[in-house]
């Protein structure tokens, strides 16, 4: 499951820097989370980073993006090898 931040989000700009995956970036009205890069943290941490210093809680679970643990273990392995070959 990927997450979304809502448009509850103020802008805060505490999440982005959190995000293990760089995953999260400024968007046109509030920050956005791109869904091929969200693992919700699996991986990385025990919880989404974002949602932990999130202080309007306006970052729920995207119901247009839904993986199952495994998917999201396979979503973060692929971007460790990605980010392997690219040299980083």
């Amino acid at each position: 499951m990927a997450l979304i931040i809502t448009d509850e989000c103020i802008n805060c700009d505490v999440c982005e820097p959190e995000c293990p995956n760089g995953a999260i970036s400024q968007g046109t009205e509030v920050y956005v989370i791109d869904p091929a890069k969200c693992t919700e943290c699996v991986g990385h941490f025990d919880r989404p980073q974002c949602r932990e210093v999130c202080p309007v809680d306006c970052i729920p679970v995207d119901p247009d993006h839904v993986e199952s643990p495994g998917e999201l273990r396979a979503k973060y392995e692929g971007l460790m090898r990605a980010k392997e070959t690219a040299g980083g």
